[in-house]
């Protein structure tokens, strides 16, 4: 147990510059905003609380995205009725998390972070909706359910299907935004890098194949996993016209390796370890819980990824291993017990090889959802190594070590992509 401690969008999208991707012009100043009432002093959430720290601000400056949540407010104040507000929320989304591709990809300059920095975009979603939570408009609004639209679409939920193409196999992947901030609000995650990097991007397969790249930046909350978000995410690209032929979920995991995860468990058990607005699972390793909503299924579900495969292929810069550690409460007994080979029959789960917290559940739900809905594809979870190397002056938000680091994860996570996609 070593190692698991150790750790109408179309139309409006017309208006957005191609290459540039700058928020849609039609609200693109202040002056020309319609009558809105006055901001309202409303209080922030956790989340958005931590914006008070400039440095947060810095990030998206430095990234080019300022103007995102600058002239958001003013879009807002255009709006003359829900379905107005639900289209522009659509709108704003996507062409955030089309900047941040492009950014993350070289095909937008911006700001003088390096290109693969997640946390601007982190940021700069956090700043919308804090905008949005003080928006005060003309008509009946429900902001939660329009944060939601601009939620699912900044995170690549939405208009980011695969592209048709015979031949090309179709790799769908998911990854998380930063975490642990109240301890370190510089902190960024190599998962979401890895995503911003890979999406919509054609790749070589080990065996000479081609594969497209399709990505999603989930949230690190409890009540978004509670109202379907992993769901959301997976369901078009295990269901749809064009779905995936291999998925796996991605998140940041332990000092100095990758770990293949053999086991996801059906259960909550990190606390006291909050999320990141500070909310509890309200499950320990004593008192396991199943997460609200979770449909059904067994205590543990098994990678279905060629684990062998990628682990004999890819080992540079850091090690991948597979990871078989569980823990259960053996069948008829009330105590948690560590395995290293994996469960024992009619155990109850209280931790996958990723632990009890939200890397556990997304590999939980998706493949829950995989073997409902595609049994056929592979699987499973890949957990990168925690991203070092921030400067020890707390002032600086970058540096050559964290930036040469981040880099090195996500190129190594498109390695696994190329040996772990490869038709079987």
């Amino acid at each position: 147990m070593l190692l698991r401690r150790a750790a109408s969008a179309a139309a409006l999208l017309a208006t957005v510059l191609p290459l540039t991707v700058a928020p849609p012009a039609h609200a693109a100043d202040d002056d020309g905003a319609a009558a809105c009432r006055p901001p309202a002093s409303v209080p922030l959430d956790a989340e958005q609380s931590r914006l008070a720290d400039p440095r947060t601000g810095a990030l998206v400056e430095r990234a080019g995205l300022a103007d995102f949540v600058r002239r958001f407010p003013a879009a807002l104040c255009t709006t003359r009725s829900r379905t107005e507000a639900e289209r522009l929320l659509d709108s704003w989304g996507q062409a955030l998390w089309q900047a941040s591709v492009r950014r993350a990809q070289g095909q937008r300059a911006g700001g003088d972070l390096a290109a693969g920095d997640d946390r601007p975009l982190y940021w700069a979603r956090l700043g919308m909706t804090a905008a949005l939570a003080r928006w005060q408009p003309e008509f009946p609004a429900d902001k939660a359910a329009l944060r939601a639209r601009l939620e699912d679409a900044s995170r690549g939920l939405t208009g980011n299907a695969f592209r048709p193409a015979p031949g090309v196999r179709r790799i769908f992947i998911s990854g998380f935004d930063p975490f642990g901030l109240d301890a370190e609000i510089r902190r960024a995650n190599p998962s979401g890098s890895a995503a911003l990097l890979l999406n919509g991007r054609r790749i070589t397969l080990a065996d000479g194949t081609v594969a497209e790249i399709r990505a999603v930046v989930l949230p690190v909350r409890y009540a978004d996993f509670d109202a379907g978000i992993v769901e959301r995410a997976f369901t078009p690209h295990l269901a749809g016209p064009a779905p995936a032929d291999i998925i796996t979920t991605v998140s940041q995991g332990y000092p100095g390796i990758f770990t293949l995860e053999d086991w996801a468990g059906r259960a909550r058990s990190a606390d006291p370890y909050p999320d990141n607005a500070r909310a509890l699972s309200g499950g320990t390793r004593e008192r396991p819980v199943t997460a609200p909503g979770l449909g059904p299924g067994p205590e543990f579900i098994r990678t279905t990824l060629p684990a062998g495969a990628v682990t004999a292929a890819v080992q540079t810069p850091y090690p991948v291993l597979l990871n078989s550690e569980v823990t259960e409460i053996p069948a008829g007994a009330t105590a948690p017990v560590d395995r290293a080979d994996g469960p024992t029959p009619g155990s109850r789960a209280v931790a996958g090889g990723g632990g009890g917290y939200l890397s556990n559940e997304v590999a939980y739900r998706s493949n829950r959802l995989r073997a409902e809905l595609a049994p056929h594809l592979p699987g499973g979870h890949l957990h990168t190594p925690v991203l070092t190397g921030l400067p020890a002056d707390p002032q600086l938000l970058t540096g050559p070590e964290f930036e040469h680091n981040e880099s090195a994860i996500a190129s190594e996570v498109r390695a696994v992509l190329e040996h772990a996609a490869v038709r079987r």
